[in-house]
C-alpha cells in the first residue's frame, strides 16, 4: 500500500513559548526531507503522551514543505474539539494529504476532547472505530484511514476490536513495536489488509514498556533494536516498517538493510 519499505516517525514541534519557533520549525524540515530522500516516508504522531505539539498540516503550511500522499501518514486522535477535527481533515485533504492513522489517543489537561455525539456516536466516549467511521462517511473518498493494532492486549478482545475499526472503514493496519516473531501478529494475515510492522529503534527499553504500558517482557531484556530489526525483515520480508525512535545522528544506510 505504502510506496516505501520503511515509515519514518517523527515528532513535530511542542506547542511551547519560545523565541526559538522557527529554528524548531527548521529542525522538523530537516528531519522530514531526510527521511523522503532517503527513499522512506514519515509518520507524523498527534500531541503523543497527551503533549501538544503542532499538526502535520501547521507544519507542512509554516515551511511550504512538500507532500508526498503515498509515503506519508498523518496520525489523528479523538482529543480535539470537533471544530479543531474538521478543520485538520478540511486542511489535510486541500494538501492531498491521503492516510490516516487514527487512534484513540493519550488525551490530556490541555487539549480538546471529541464529544462522541459530535461525530455521530451513541457512546459514553468518542472511539477510534467512531471516528475511522465519521471520517469515511463525511469525508468520502478524501482519505484512506488505517487502524492501531495493540498485540500486548488480550486476545481475543483485541482481535474483535480491530474487526470493529476494519467493519468502519480502516483499510491498513499499523502495530505496537514488534519484539521478534510475534504468533499475535501473524493472526493478522487473516484480515487481509496492509500490516505496517512497528520496529522500536531505540536501546531505552524503559519507554519501549512504557509505550505499551507494561512493567517488564523478558523479550525485552538485553534488548537490540538493529538485531530486532533483522529478525522482523526475515519473519515480515513483504511488510512495510515503521521505525520509531530512530536517531537522526546514524547512517541510516548502515543499519537499514531495506534502503
Amino acid at each position: 500500500m505504502f510506496d516505501c519499505a520503511y515509515l519514518i516517525e517523527i515528532l513535530t514541534p511542542k506547542r511551547v513559548t519560545s523565541d526559538a519557533l522557527e529554528k524548531r520549525m527548521s529542525g522538523f524540515a530537516e528531519r522530514y526531507r531526510r527521511s523522503f530522500d532517503s527513499g522512506s516516508g514519515v509518520s507524523i504522531p498527534d500531541n503523543p503522551m497527551g503533549q501538544p505539539r503542532f499538526s502535520l498540516v501547521e507544519v507542512i503550511e509554516f515551511s511550504d514543505l512538500p507532500v508526498h500522499p503515498q509515503k506519508t501518514v498523518m496520525n489523528l486522535n479523538t482529543f480535539h474539539t470537533k471544530e479543531e477535527l474538521d478543520g485538520m481533515l478540511y486542511r489535510a485533504s486541500n494538501l492531498a494529504l491521503k492516510y490516516l492513522l487514527v487512534v484513540r489517543g493519550d488525551g490530556g489537561p490541555a487539549l480538546g476532547k471529541l464529544e462522541p455525539e459530535s461525530i455521530g456516536s451513541k457512546k459514553s466516549v468518542a472511539t477510534s472505530p467512531d471516528l475511522i467511521r465519521y471520517i469515511n462517511s463525511e469525508y468520502s473518498g478524501a482519505f484512506i484511514t488505517g487502524a492501531a493494532f495493540n498485540q500486548y492486549n488480550p486476545m481475543p478482545f483485541e482481535l474483535d476490536r480491530l474487526k470493529e475499526k476494519i467493519d468502519a472503514g480502516a483499510k491498513f493496519v499499523i502495530t505496537q513495536p514488534v519484539l521478534g516473531k510475534d504468533p499475535k501478529v501473524d493472526l493478522l494475515v487473516d484480515f487481509n489488509i496492509p500490516v505496517v510492522i512497528e520496529a522500536w529503534m531505540s536501546e531505552k527499553v524503559d519507554l519501549l514498556l512504557k509505550s505499551v504500558r507494561r512493567e517488564k517482557d523478558e523479550r525485552a531484556e538485553g534488548y537490540d533494536p538493529l538485531q530486532n530489526l533483522r529478525i522482523l525483515h526475515d519473519a515480515y520480508p513483504k511488510n512495510c516498517v515503521y521505525l520509531s525512535m530512530l536517531s537522526f545522528d546514524q547512517d541510516w544506510k548502515a543499519i537499514l538493510p531495506r534502503l
